[in-house]
């Protein structure tokens, strides 16, 4: 493939990727409106399954193929970027209000899931055993969601009629969040697939192409969710979206490609990269509680703090 066509496929994935975070965010906004469910609890869900499986795809892809560096790592650049870049843009185009639960249940339970995660990985390897509990731990958080999608979320009488025509129309609404997942799905590819080639055409290393190109854009579906949720005032999403995708990729995306075919894990990964995704998830406490928001300036930080992680991995 032509370097000039490798440009055009990557525009087609952005440009598929775009249209589908959109269908996918209305679509699943609009449905979690007439069920009653907390907008929250459908970010850290349905968005955050969705947005998930193309790090899905490429894992179990890379791990088929004996790549373990490009399975794991993109895991864990994803993780890094989902909270540096993602919550970063989002946080700058669009100061967000973030709920009490959110910081004392949900974000906890990210950190608890990363910890275990680096803990599982001090062998150096991820096996069939650390895959069965990571996954048996994503049932207990779904149970939760199931538990919670209710709750907090009072629908006034004002709001019933409109609740009352979403109803009507849910067929059409799960069609736009099958027609945005589908749209994520090959946006990502094409945008990976064309990066890749791009990348190793330039010599860099497949632990750095995986926490890099490969995270960054197997993490784009979450940014344009999350950017879309953002801009439509659907902050519960934005932030629901990033924490649920997070958990996704560790506890599923990390709890099936073990079981399959064992990941090893490089002691670089262990010293470095890993501390580094500890590090992001646990600041998002001190960084959202000022407040119970994250504002532009701390948005920018997030970013900025990304921006020095990317850099890093190429010195």
């Amino acid at each position: 493939m032509s370097m000039v066509l490798t440009v055009l496929v990557f525009c087609a994935g952005l440009l598929l990727l775009y249209y589908g975070a959109e269908a996918l965010v209305n679509g699943s906004s609009r449905l979690a409106f007439s069920f009653g469910v907390r907008p929250l609890i459908v970010g850290m869900t349905v968005i955050a399954f969705a947005t998930s499986m193309p790090e899905f795809m490429i894992s179990l892809l890379a791990a088929f193929k004996g790549s373990s560096d490009i399975a794991a790592g993109n895991i864990i650049g994803s993780n890094i970027a989902n909270i540096g870049l993602i919550l970063g843009v989002a946080g700058l185009m669009m100061p967000m209000a973030v709920a009490r639960t959110t910081l004392w249940r949900e974000i906890p339970f990210m950190i608890g899931v990363s910890v275990l995660l680096y803990l599982f990985a001090l062998d150096g390897m991820l096996g069939f055993g650390n895959g069965l509990i990571l996954f048996l731990l994503l049932m207990g958080f779904l149970w939760y969601c199931l538990k919670t999608a209710r709750s907090g979320r009072a629908l006034d009488a004002d709001a019933e009629p409109g609740r009352a025509r979403e109803d009507e129309a849910r067929w059409r609404h799960g069609l736009f969040i099958l027609v945005g997942m589908v749209g994520l799905g090959l946006g990502a590819e094409l945008m990976v697939r064309s990066a890749v080639i791009i990348a190793t055409a330039l010599g860099i290393s497949e632990l750095v192409i995986g926490m890099t190109v490969v995270a960054l854009g197997t993490s784009l579906p979450e940014l344009g969710a999350s950017v879309v949720s953002a801009l439509k005032g659907e902050m519960d999403l934005s932030v629901g979206n990033v924490i649920g995708s997070n958990i996704f990729n560790v506890l599923f995306v990390l709890g099936i490609c073990p079981m399959i075919r064992p990941l090893s894990i490089d002691p670089s990964v262990l010293r470095f990269e890993l501390p580094i995704m500890l590090a992001f998830s646990i600041a998002l406490i001190p960084l959202l509680r000022p407040g119970m928001r994250l504002n532009r300036p701390r948005g920018a930080l997030l970013l900025c703090a990304y921006v020095v992680f990317i850099g890093a991995l190429f010195v």
